[in-house]
C-alpha cells in the first residue's frame, strides 16, 4: 500500500535528541533511559496520533488493543496508532483521524442513493395515478435496484478491487447525480419512462455502494474498530432509506389536482438532484483512497493477498469455502425479505388504514431508525465480544420471531401496534446487514472484503427480487397475511442454514498471530 515505507524507521527516531546506532537504539540501556525519562512519549500532528515505545530489539511498538492481546488503549474513536514489529525491522500501523472523515462522506454518498430506492415505492398509489400505471411498474422502480445489481456486482467488485475505493466511489456519485437529475425532466403525466431512466442509472451506480463499507473498514481502520466502522458505514444506506420513507409523502400530496402533485414531484426531485451534485463535488475534491499507512496487521495482510489475487481465483475460493456458501444463502434469505417488507410496506397499510400515507412513511422510517440502532449496537457486540456465529444466529431468530408478529399485527387494527411491532421487526432485520458483512469478512479472510459482500449483497438483491414479486403477486390475491407468512417461513430456513455454519474466524485468528509476533506489550 502507498506509504508503507515511510513508517518503517526505528522507534528511537521518533524521540528528538535520542542517540541512535545503524540498528535504531544504541543500546538496551539508553533505552531504558530514554523509557524512564518518557515512558509514554506521544508525537502528535495534524491528522495522526502515535504512542511510540522503544524495543529492545531495535524496532518500535505501539499500544494497541487486539482480541488476545494486552493493550494500555481503548479502541474507541480516541483509539490513536497500532503498532507491529516484523522480523529484524519495525512496521507501525497508524489509524489517521482524516478516517473519520473518508467514513462520514461515504455515508452521505450512500444516503443519497438509497432515498432514491425507496421514493417511489412509499407513495405507490400517487405515482400510479400521477402517471396512470399500474401499481406493478411503481414496485419495479424499487425492483431495478435489485435486477441491474446482480448482473453488475462482478464488474463491480472488480472494479472496487482493481481500481480502489476512490475511482468507485466517484463513479457511483457520479451515476447517482446523472439519474437524479434526468429525474427532474420526467414530472409530466406522458413521462413515466424518463423517470424509470432515471431510476435506471441510480439502481446501476448502487454497485458502487454495497460493497464498499467492508473495504473502506478493512482500509482505514483498526483491529477494534473495524466492525464497527463497517457498522457506521451500512448506517448511511439505511438513514437513505429512512428518509426515503420519509421525506416523500410529506413533499408530494395525495391529491386530485395534478398541479399539487407535480409541484411536490419538483420539489423533491430538484431537491435529490442538488444534494447529490453537492456531495459528488466535495468526494471529488477531498475523498482520499487510502491512508499513508495501513491501520492494522489484518489490514496489511490482506493488501497484500489482493494485490496479487486474480479476480476469477478469488471467487472460485469463495464458491469453495463451505460456510461462506451457507452465509451466502441465510444473508440473502434475511436481506430479501427486508427488501420486500420495505417495498410493499406502503400498499400493506393502506389496505388497513386507508387515508394513512404519511403513517405508512412513518412506519418505514422506524424500521429503518431502529435498525440503525441495532447495527451499531450489534457492531460494538462484535468488537467487544468476537462471537459471531452466535450473534447472527440470535438476530436472525429475534427477526423471524418479529416478522411472525408483523404477519398477524394488522388483524388487531391497532396502528399503534403496529409501530411497535414494525419497530422491533427493524432493529432486528436491518441490524443484521453489517453482521452479515463482518461474518463474512471474517470467514474469507484475506480475500477481497469488496467481494465476498458483493456476492452477499448480489444474494440479498436475487431474493429481494423474488420475494417481492411474489409477495406482491400473493399482496393482490390473497391477501398481506398470505404475503407476510410467506416471508416469515423462507427466514426459518434461514434460520436453519445460519445455524449450520462452522465459526472459522480467519481474520481474527491473523490478528492474534501479528500480536504474538509483536511479543509482550506494557
Amino acid at each position: 500500500m502507498e506509504g508503507n515505507s515511510s513508517p518503517r524507521k526505528n522507534a528511537t527516531d521518533t524521540k528528538e535528541g535520542t542517540p541512535t546506532h545503524e540498528n535504531g537504539v544504541s543500546s538496551k540501556k539508553e533505552a531504558e533511559a530514554a523509557v524512564e525519562k518518557t515512558p509514554l512519549q506521544r508525537r502528535t500532528g495534524p491528522e495522526l496520533s502515535l504512542a511510540v515505545q522503544p524495543n529492545y530489539d531495535g524496532g518500535s511498538t505501539a499500544p494497541k488493543s487486539t482480541p488476545g492481546c494486552s493493550s494500555g488503549t481503548s479502541g474507541g474513536p480516541s483509539s490513536l496508532s497500532d503498532g507491529v514489529q516484523n522480523d529484524d525491522s519495525s512496521q507501525i500501523y497508524i489509524e489517521y483521524k482524516r478516517r473519520w472523515f473518508i467514513l462520514i462522506l461515504f455515508i452521505a454518498y450512500s444516503m443519497s442513493n438509497a432515498f432514491q430506492w425507496i421514493e417511489y415505492s412509499i407513495i405507490a398509489n400517487i405515482i400510479s395515478k400521477y402517471y396512470g400505471v399500474d401499481a406493478a411498474f411503481v414496485d419495479w422502480c424499487s425492483m431495478l435496484y435489485m435486477v441491474t445489481y446482480i448482473p453488475l456486482i462482478f464488474p463491480g467488485s472488480w472494479i472496487l478491487q482493481k481500481k480502489g475505493l476512490r475511482f468507485t466511489v466517484i463513479m457511483g456519485s457520479l451515476g447517482t447525480m446523472i439519474g437524479s437529475w434526468i429525474k427532474c425532466a420526467s414530472v409530466s403525466p406522458d413521462r413515466f419512462y424518463v423517470t424509470f431512466l432515471g431510476q435506471f442509472i441510480t439502481a446501476c451506480s448502487q454497485i458502487f455502494i454495497l460493497s464498499v463499507p467492508t473495504r473502506l473498514a478493512a482500509v482505514w481502520f483498526g483491529s477494534t474498530q473495524v466492525s464497527t466502522a463497517c457498522s457506521i458505514g451500512v448506517f448511511g444506506n439505511q438513514a437513505g432509506i429512512a428518509l426515503g420513507f420519509l421525506i416523500p409523502p410529506m413533499l408530494v400530496p395525495d391529491s386530485d389536482d395534478v398541479a399539487d402533485v407535480e409541484k411536490g414531484l419538483y420539489i423533491m426531485f430538484f431537491s435529490v438532484a442538488g444534494i447529490c451534485t453537492v456531495i459528488f463535488i466535495i468526494i471529488l475534491i477531498w475523498f482520499v483512497e487510502k491512508p499513508e499507512t495501513v491501520p492494522s496487521g489484518a489490514a496489511a495482510s490482506s493488501g497484500l493477498a489482493q494485490s496479487s489475487a486474480s479476480y476469477t481465483d478469488i471467487i472460485i475460493r469463495l464458491m469453495k469455502n463451505r460456510s461462506y456458501m451457507l452465509l451466502l444463502i441465510s444473508y440473502g434469505i434475511n436481506v430479501g425479505v427486508f427488501y420486500a417488507v420495505s417495498t410493499l410496506l406502503s400498499q400493506i397499510v393502506l389496505q388497513h388504514f386507508p387515508d394513512e400515507n404519511l403513517n405508512a412513511g412513518r412506519i418505514g422510517l422506524l424500521i429503518v431508525v431502529a435498525g440503525m440502532l441495532g447495527s451499531i449496537l450489534c457492531g460494538e457486540i462484535l468488537d467487544k465480544t468476537s462471537r459471531f456465529k452466535l450473534v447472527t444466529l440470535t438476530v436472525y431468530l429475534m427477526s423471524l420471531l418479529f416478522m411472525v408478529a408483523y404477519t398477524f399485527v394488522f388483524d388487531l387494527q391497532v396502528l399503534a401496534f403496529v409501530f411497535v411491532v414494525a419497530g422491533a421487526l427493524g432493529f432486528f432485520m436491518t441490524g443484521y446487514l453489517p453482521v452479515g458483512f463482518e461474518f463474512a469478512a471474517e470467514l474469507t479472510f484475506p480475500e477481497p472484503e469488496g467481494t465476498s459482500s458483493g456476492l452477499l449483497n448480489a444474494s440479498a438483491q436475487s431474493f429481494g427480487l423474488v420475494f417481492t414479486m411474489a409477495g406482491s403477486a400473493l399482496l393482490r390475491s390473497y391477501g398481506d397475511k398470505a404475503s407476510n407468512g410467506m416471508l416469515a417461513s423462507v427466514l426459518v430456513l434461514g434460520a436453519i442454514i445460519t445455524a449450520a455454519i462452522k465459526e472459522d474466524l480467519k481474520r481474527q485468528k491473523a490478528m492474534r498471530n501479528a500480536c504474538i509476533q509483536d511479543g509482550p506489550r506494557t
